[in-house]
């Protein structure tokens, strides 16, 4: 492996530190954990494409927060592009939040 070559879970790492800064307005958790982030996906040009959804159709940031993600995600060094496309398919329930998640809002 040439120096040159990015090791992509170093990456994915890298990426997943920047969608933990990012925090649904409603709920005092980050989309991460949230389980809002549905596949992250790096080719070999380093151009970021990340499947994610909103905990509702009519979430009050459906317009700002995928912006949020993908400038996020674009201010990391190696990323030549970040691109989010939203789903609602499978739509999001609480089952997709992380244990952790679950436990800070009180759900476990």
């Amino acid at each position: 492996m040439s120096e040159e070559t990015l090791d992509t879970a170093e990456l994915g790492e890298k990426i997943v530190l920047v969608l933990k800064t990012i925090y649904d307005p409603e709920i005092p958790v980050d989309i991460y954990e949230l389980g809002l982030i549905y596949d992250v996906l790096v080719n070999e040009d380093y151009e970021v494409k990340i499947l994610m959804t909103l905990t509702s159709p009519n979430c009050p940031v459906a317009e700002s927060l995928p912006a949020e993600v993908e400038e996020k995600v674009k201010s990391i060094d190696e990323i030549k592009d970040a691109e989010v496309e939203i789903t609602f398919d499978p739509p999001w329930t609480q089952d997709l939040m992380s244990e952790e998640a679950k436990l800070e809002l009180g759900l476990l």
